[in-house]
């Protein structure tokens, strides 16, 4: 049940936005847009998200990259992709990303509790289960993806093509 549980709220499932229908209608300029008030555009957020999913299935993998030395090196400073073929390239990565960690979500209960030794000082002070690690990751996307959701409605691009109205 916790395994269902749990790759279900990865794609989305009870009160928690679908993250891929949250980005993978949109167009390269959409996403590269921005809003006085909000520091980020969908590009940069995605890319974000892409970022700390790939840290951490390596981090569980025992091949942690790099502990970045400030959170700003989680973010892309620009906020438009390059070509649009480097957005549909972030909506590929974000969906295996996903698909990856809902492979872990399934690998059993012994699998889930396996520890992650901390691969820096701060993640000595949390669990680092396997099942640990991906609940923060639903948790992290799933911020993220209301911050996509209001930002697709200042951008009058909500709901996406299957999503909810209301």
């Amino acid at each position: 049940m916790f395994e269902t549980t749990l790759t279900e709220l990865l794609y989305g499932k009870g009160a928690h936005a679908n993250p891929i229908a949250c980005i993978e209608d949109l167009p390269a300029n959409l996403a590269s847009r921005t809003i006085d008030g909000f520091p980020h555009s969908i590009w940069q957020i995605v890319n974000h998200m892409n970022y700390w999913m790939n840290y951490e299935l390596h981090r569980i993998a025992g091949a942690p990259p790099e502990y970045p030395e400030h959170a700003a090196a989680s973010w892309l400073p620009d906020s438009a992709p390059p070509a649009e073929s480097d957005w549909a390239q972030a909506v590929a990565q974000f969906r295996d990303l996903l698909a990856k960690s809902a492979e872990l979500a399934n690998s059993g209960t012994q699998s889930l509790s396996r520890e992650i030794p901390p691969a820096h000082p701060q993640q000595s002070q949390v669990s680092s289960t396997v099942g640990a690690i991906l609940w923060q990751i639903v948790a992290h996307n799933s911020y993220h993806a209301g911050q996509i959701a209001a930002l697709r409605r200042c951008a009058k691009a909500w709901p996406p093509g299957a999503g909810d109205t209301w």
